[in-house]
């Protein structure tokens, strides 16, 4: 497209070349690995195919695409790397072949912004080097966690250090045995004001009292090796040099963190509209039913022309939000940020089942990867915040340039 950089389009069709000969080709070699791993009691094992791919796609410079500090990453903007997003979403496990897999892509986006030298030194740089794996512990099992302020995990002062007391769920990335460190929110003065009470702390895996509970499947599918886990913790202890920015600047770092995060989850799911559209025009032309192909009839014409008009719609809108982000700031574009994350988790939603529809019930199993994308699309209508959080903070913003001037 001719409204990317030159920059841009370079590193897409460079990562379009790897995709087509590196990945796409090797979906059913990665979902065989993970079953044999399963038969084996080691369902958690990272795969060999993955940990294959990382040096090929660090070599052809196709490594930290997402970070836009160019000491630590590739230097693109939100608007450069969205269609990157895009390409990588089409394959649900390729991100973390290029180190830009959630939830270490915001967990680095964090480090790199807030962390002291030191903490940058210990954790952000392993993360860069694909060395480690990180998680985000933010929700919580006893509340209504869309609403931050909610959290009740427990940060409490205790000699030269912090004791950390409460339980977290859906923690991405806590069933992966390189998972080295969490970055916990929790409040550490609940007398304060309700958007200065959290602090966030970085707590290493390893720590006494920290336990990883259950792996949470969704839709039966747990996501392995990766993983979506309850975990547990109980008097754990860091040291006070482990609280990021300082005490009382949690809700400050979360809403700086999930800006960019949404625009990489928006765009991945572009990439999976745009996947499954392909896997299901394939499928309406080369079957037939009653004596002639599928695709002749006039049902799949509507619904082929109206998921093309989704998807196109998404993606500008999504491109609208990262620019805006790039140019005016998160701030500024909050309520571009909103209607994406509403917008695009439904179209892939809506663009999947029609695949699904259209592949009849080998779209049920797993010879394809429309079960998978479907867990990942439908999960991320409640992931960064609910649909219904989203529209309200959209209809607040709109109806306030109606409101009287006081």
């Amino acid at each position: 497209m001719m409204i990317y950089t030159e920059r841009c389009q370079d590193y897409l069709q460079r990562l379009r070349a790897f995709m087509a000969a590196e990945i796409l080709p090797r979906e059913r070699e990665f979902r065989a690995e993970v079953n044999t791993n399963t038969a084996a009691g080691q369902r958690w094992t990272p795969t060999r195919l993955i940990e294959e791919l990382k040096p090929k796609a660090r070599a052809a410079g196709l490594w930290n695409l997402f970070l836009p500090d160019s000491e630590h990453g590739a230097g693109l903007g939100n608007f450069e790397y969205a269609p990157l997003a895009e390409e990588m979403g089409r394959v649900f496990w390729a991100s973390e072949v290029f180190n830009c897999s959630a939830p270490d892509t915001g967990n680095m986006e964090v480090l790199a912004r807030y962390a002291t030298p030191a903490q940058q030194q210990r954790w952000l740089a392993p993360l860069l080097e694909g060395r480690i794996r990180s998680a985000f512990a933010m929700t919580e099992p006893q509340v209504a966690s869309s609403d931050a302020t909610n959290i009740e995990t427990r940060i409490e002062r205790d000699g030269d250090g912090y004791r950390i007391n409460g339980r977290k769920w859906w923690i991405s990335g806590a069933g992966d045995p390189r998972c080295a460190v969490y970055i916990v929110m929790g409040k550490t003065d609940p007398s304060a004001n309700p958007h200065q009470q959290q602090s966030m702390v970085l707590v290493p895996a390893d720590t006494p009292g920290l336990k990883v509970l259950r792996p949470l499947p969704v839709f039966g599918l747990d996501d392995a090796p990766h993983g979506h886990c309850e975990i547990e913790f109980v008097d754990v202890r860091v040291p006070l040099d482990a609280v990021l920015l300082g005490e009382g600047r949690g809700f400050e770092i979360a809403q700086g963190r999930l800006g960019p995060g949404r625009i990489h989850h928006c765009m991945r799911l572009i990439g999976v509209a745009e996947r499954v559209m392909e896997l299901m025009c394939q499928r309406l032309v080369s079957r037939v039913a009653f004596g002639k192909p599928i695709a002749t009839q006039s049902i799949w014409h509507e619904r082929i022309g109206d998921l093309r008009c989704g998807i196109e719609q998404a993606r500008l809108l999504t491109l609208k939000a990262a620019w805006m982000m790039d140019t005016v700031g998160n701030k500024v574009a909050k309520n571009e940020i909103a209607m994406i994350k509403v917008v695009a988790p439904k179209l892939a939603c809506d663009a999947i089942d029609l695949a699904i529809q259209a592949f009849g019930a080998a779209g049920l199993s797993d010879d394809w990867p429309l079960a998978d994308f479907y867990m990942q699309a439908r999960s991320l209508r409640i992931a960064d915040g609910p649909d219904e959080v989203h529209r309200a903070a959209i209809a607040k913003n709109e109806l306030a340039r109606f409101m009287p001037k006081r």
